[in-house]
């Protein structure tokens, strides 16, 4: 039974919340539709004492909460029956999540649940499949929606390679824009197999856009020994990884520079790397890595929905080897 002042207390802060989020649907929702984009963020813990945050996918309403030891069990519900009120959403399109930071970071991959349901959402001319339901991260990151379009406009006639690929929308990308050829590499048969999904929906044809099930550095090192090179790549990696079967665990703090060298060494001269990370201690060593031309982009690829005053949810660089 919840603290009768606790309570009082709750409810407040779900009328806070609400309102805050209706406010700023009215502000994106008729633009975003005009540009057939619906996945969109409507708050991004704003309010300091309302750690959370709102996303919109398509009349779904995913809602997480940044949890920490004191997170109080009927905090979330509140808030989402509140915000589905709000905006006239169902009970059964409101997707209530705990969001954990640090090393939990990386399990990207870790059901919640096991609907196996997914809806299919709109990104301009581009359909991704997403599931809601069943995993902390949906399939398709809409912080990134500006890099993506970065790297379509750069893509005729490259030859991709898109590492941690998760579900592979920065190939659908690509592919449009007339890549040449991508290979995406992702350690997770989840995410492969979702990936190839993506790409039927998009009518992108699987001969030239290959997907591998690999570790990333055991990708690299085989595309090394044997000769394969590339003139674009996506890497962005989880913050922290478990390498399973190896004693070994891949943290981006101290192992980006080991990561981007071997990156480098399947690339072509004047061949681009974007590379991006939402760890948010992120300390760059990338001036002695022997690259041409480094540059931090991170201004040019956080869309309006995701600009936060409280942190930046990723940071870019475009890497010219």
């Amino acid at each position: 039974m919840l603290d009768p002042a606790l309570q009082i207390k709750f409810q407040r802060q779900a009328e806070m919340l609400a309102n805050k989020v209706k406010k700023r649907f009215r502000h994106l929702a008729k633009r975003f539709a005009r540009q057939n984009i619906e996945v969109f963020r409507l708050y991004d813990w704003d309010i300091p004492e309302i750690r959370a945050a709102v996303d919109w996918y398509a009349g779904h309403l995913v809602i997480g909460e940044y949890t920490r030891n004191q997170t109080v069990a009927e905090w979330l519900p509140l808030m989402g029956a509140a915000v589905a009120a709000a905006l006239d959403v169902p009970p059964d399109r409101v997707h209530l999540k705990e969001r954990r930071t640090g090393k939990h970071d990386g399990k990207r991959y870790e059901r919640i649940a096991h609907t196996n349901q997914k809806i299919i959402v709109s990104e301009g001319d581009l359909r991704f499949y997403v599931n809601p339901y069943d995993y902390v991260d949906t399939g398709l990151f809409g912080d990134h929606r500006l890099t993506r379009k970065i790297v379509r406009d750069l893509a005729l006639g490259r030859d991709l390679l898109n590492l941690y690929c998760y579900t592979a929308a920065f190939t659908c990308y690509a592919a449009k824009g007339g890549a040449r050829s991508s290979v995406s590499v992702d350690r997770s048969e989840t995410a492969v197999t979702w990936a190839g999904e993506n790409l039927a929906l998009n009518n992108i044809p699987a001969d030239s856009h290959l997907l591998i099930q690999a570790h990333t550095l055991d990708f690299l090192e085989k595309a090394r020994r044997q000769g394969r090179t590339f003139d674009l790549a996506v890497v962005d990696p989880p913050s922290f990884s478990m390498i399973r079967n190896k004693d070994y665990e891949f943290d981006i703090a101290k192992d980006h520079p080991v990561l981007l060298q071997a990156v480098k060494a399947v690339m072509r001269k004047d061949a681009l790397i974007f590379f991006s990370t939402n760890h948010q201690n992120f300390v760059p060593c990338l001036d002695d890595l022997g690259f041409r031309d480094i540059e931090e982009i991170t201004a040019q690829t956080i869309p309006e929905d995701y600009i936060s005053k409280r942190r930046s949810i990723h940071r870019c660089w475009r890497i010219r080897v």
